[in-house]
C-alpha cells in the first residue's frame, strides 16, 4: 500500500468534510502540522471542532483556522497568546472545551486505544468537572473524561520510512503521537522520508500502522512563538 502522496492537498483529498472533528498535534508552534493546516484553510472546509493543545497564534498554526472563520470548537488545554481566539470566544463565536493539558493527552491516548472513558481527580471541584459524571474510589472523588475519536488526526514528524514508520525529533513529538492514533485517518507530515529498512526498530516512536498518508513538508521556516533579545553587555 503506497503512503505516500505529492502534497497536503493531496494527502487530504477525500478525507475532509464539513462539520468533521479533526485532532491536531503541536504544542505552540512546535511541531505543528503547518502543511496539512495550509491545505485544510485552503480546501475551506468549515464547521471544524479540533482537539489540540492550542490554537497557535494570531495567523500562525491553527490560528489560520481561526482567521478563516472555518472553526466551530475547539478543545483545548491553553487558549493565550492568540487574540483572534479571545476575541470569537468571548463574542460568542467559537465554543470552547476547556481540557487540563494531561486529561487531554489521556483522552486522545484513550481514544486511539477504544477506551471510551476513565476516571481522574485532576478538574475536580472545578469549571472542568461540571456536567461529569463523579464517582468515589477510596473515599477520594474522580470526575469522568470521556475519550476522543476524531475523524481525522493530522501531525507532524522528523524522519519517517516509505511505510509510515516514524521518528519525532525531541519536544516536537509533544501531543503528535497520541493525537495520531485517535483519529479514523491519520495524515502525516514530516521533514524527511527515507527508505524502508533504513530504522532500526528500537528507533520508531510511531509504527506505520497508525499512519494512512504521508507527505513531505519539507522545508520548514522553523518559527517560534516570541523572539526576546537583550543588548549584549559591554566587554
Amino acid at each position: 500500500m503506497n503512503k505516500l502522496y505529492p502534497s497536503a492537498a493531496a494527502a487530504l483529498d477525500g478525507v475532509l468534510f464539513d462539520g468533521m472533528m479533526i485532532c491536531a498535534g503541536g504544542f505552540g508552534l512546535c511541531g505543528i502540522p503547518e502543511r496539512l493546516i495550509d491545505a485544510i484553510r485552503d480546501a475551506g472546509t468549515k464547521e471544524l471542532t479540533i482537539a489540540s493543545n492550542n490554537a497557535g497564534i494570531d495567523g500562525e498554526g491553527l490560528g489560520k483556522l481561526l482567521r478563516t472563520r472555518q472553526v466551530k470548537k475547539m478543545i483545548s488545554s491553553y487558549v493565550g497568546e492568540n487574540k483572534e481566539f479571545e476575541r470569537q470566544y468571548l463574542s460568542g463565536e467559537l465554543e470552547v472545551e476547556f481540557s487540563p493539558q494531561g486529561t487531554l493527552a489521556e483522552r486522545c491516548r484513550a481514544g486511539g486505544a477504544g477506551i471510551p472513558g476513565f476516571y481522574t481527580k485532576t478538574g475536580v471541584g472545578t469549571l472542568v468537572a461540571e456536567g461529569k459524571p463523579v464517582m468515589a474510589f477510596d473515599g477520594e472523588e474522580y470526575i469522568l473524561e470521556r475519550g476522543i475519536r476524531a475523524d481525522l488526526s493530522i501531525i507532524k514528524g522528523w524522519k519517517a520510512d516509505e511505510a509510515g514508520n516514524l521518528i519525532f525529533r525531541k519536544t516536537a513529538r509533544n501531543f503528535n503521537q497520541p493525537m495520531a492514533t485517535a483519529g479514523k485517518v491519520c495524515v502525516a507530515e514530516v521533514e524527511e522520508i527515507v527508505p524502508v529498512g533504513s530504522f532500526n526498530p528500537d528507533q520508531v516512536h510511531l509504527p506505520g500502522i497508525y499512519i494512512n498518508r504521508l507527505i513531505l513538508g519539507a522545508p520548514y521556516d522553523k518559527k517560534i512563538e516570541f523572539v526576546t533579545t537583550r543588548e549584549r553587555a559591554a566587554a
